[in-house]
């Protein structure tokens, strides 16, 4: 992602609750993002961002299998790595320090969800 501006961002949503997936999927499509897959869990999070190559990755911080910080640290391993962006129900400050030390573009609460949140973020990095 870094040195182009795509006109519509590859998008893998991972998050383990099937309601929000679906909305923020109809939402991002909608507002022009190109949602490429989605994953339930972080060890298919990192499957699909291997298989996909998505440009970006909406990641909820809590998984059922391993929190969203330790997904984004595997996937700036990656050969390709995709621009992350957390997502909670949580605010940011619930997470002290952890956003600015893990290496993501941002945060949004879910409740902030939108298609200008998330451009803002994937078009700063």
């Amino acid at each position: 992602m870094r040195g182009r501006r795509p006109t519509a961002y590859r998008l893998l949503i991972v998050d383990d609750h099937d309601g929000f997936r679906s909305a923020a999927r109809a939402l991002l499509e909608v507002e022009g993002f190109d949602v490429v897959g989605e994953a339930m869990n972080g060890a298919d999070a990192v499957s699909a961002a291997v298989t996909l190559r998505p440009d970006l990755v909406l990641l909820d911080v809590h998984l059922p299998d391993v929190d969203g910080f330790a997904v984004a640290d595997q996937m700036a391993a990656l050969v390709h790595p995709p621009a992350v962006v957390l997502v909670s129900n949580h605010r940011a400050s619930s997470f002290g320090d952890r956003i600015g030390k893990s290496p993501v573009l941002g945060f949004i609460t879910k409740h902030d969800l939108s298609g200008v949140a998330v451009r803002r973020l994937a078009d700063s990095g």
